[in-house]
């Protein structure tokens, strides 16, 4: 046998060999996809079997109560929602603009340098630790309290690296030509970044502020670090109305609790009934986080649609 027939004898056995190993791989792999997959409809079927009996007008209109069958989630849901628009009041504008200075006016330094790799790592803090540092912040140096507001500065602070980050990557998506051709008819860069760079980025930036705002309503460990309450059974109060009449903005000092704490409060219950509340309220939070994260994609499709280049 030649040398080359004996060399390409070997390259085809190896070739086969590898073929093997990428088979074995794709099964291994699609096996693994299956089992995740398996388990987490096992447990989202299980939870809707148990909490979807629970789920009534009457569970989203009640209070919390020490009787199973009475006990909603008023006040659980009423908070999450008070304390998602301040978060998204904060973490929204202060993510976008703080995104387009580093990406469009900040010089190229040391200090940007530092500024982004921050960013990046605040993005993998864990939860726990913004809980700490606004118990020390918000609730005692600035004496905000155990509040709503207390609340949705912490969530803001938690979800701020995901929306910079994401409005980061957008803008570096749009294709260099719209600057050039902005600036070559006469744009200054507020009217680039106002009039071009952040319609065209859109997409991307609702993706990663939805993305964000569905991780902040599901977060337990901050809320529960700076004094969220597990039973409340009032609201916070409307502005104008009361004797005395309430402020404007008093409901943002209000004490407050959130479907996580609401859910922590019932599965902590030795009764079974109570664990049925549980379920559902988590058969709730989890179709309307699922909800946000199909609403990114839309917008994403539809923005991404309707853009021309």
């Amino acid at each position: 046998m030649s040398r080359n027939a004996k060399g390409t004898q070997e390259l085809r056995a190896i070739i086969k060999s590898h073929k093997r190993w990428d088979v074995i791989f794709g099964v291994v792999g699609l096996g693994a996809i299956a089992l995740a997959i398996l388990t987490l409809v096992t447990l989202f079927a299980q939870m809707a079997i148990d909490g979807a009996p629970r789920i009534s007008f009457e569970f989203f209109t009640s209070f919390p109560s020490r009787k199973a069958g009475q006990a909603g989630i008023l006040s659980a849901w009423v908070g999450s929602f008070f304390v998602m628009i301040v978060t998204a009041l904060f973490a929204i504008p202060v993510g976008i603009a703080s995104a387009i200075y580093l990406e469009e006016y900040a010089r190229k330094n040391w200090f940007t340098d530092v500024i982004e790799i921050n960013i990046s790592n605040l993005a993998g803090v864990p939860s726990i630790v913004y809980g700490l540092l606004a118990l020390g912040l918000f609730v005692y140096t600035f004496g905000f309290g155990q509040s709503i507001l207390s609340a949705g500065l912490t969530l803001a602070l938690l979800i701020l690296p995901i929306v910079i980050v994401a409005t980061r990557e957008a803008l570096r998506a749009i294709p260099q030509m719209i600057r050039e051709g902005a600036y070559a008819c006469g744009a200054t860069r507020w009217q680039l970044v106002g009039d071009h760079l952040v319609p065209y980025g859109m997409p991307g930036i609702l993706t990663g502020v939805i993305i964000g705002l569905s991780r902040a309503i599901g977060e337990t460990a901050p809320i529960i670090t700076i004094g969220a309450l597990t039973f409340i059974a009032f609201l916070p109060p409307v502005p104008f109305t009361g004797e005395p009449a309430a402020g404007l903005f008093d409901w943002l000092f209000s004490p407050f609790t959130v479907m996580p704490i609401q859910i922590f409060n019932w599965t902590s219950r030795p009764d079974p009934a109570f664990h049925a509340n549980a379920a559902a309220a988590s058969l709730v939070l989890v179709l309307l986080t699922l909800g946000m994260n199909g609403l990114a994609i839309w917008l994403r499709y539809r923005l991404r649609k309707n853009l021309q280049w």
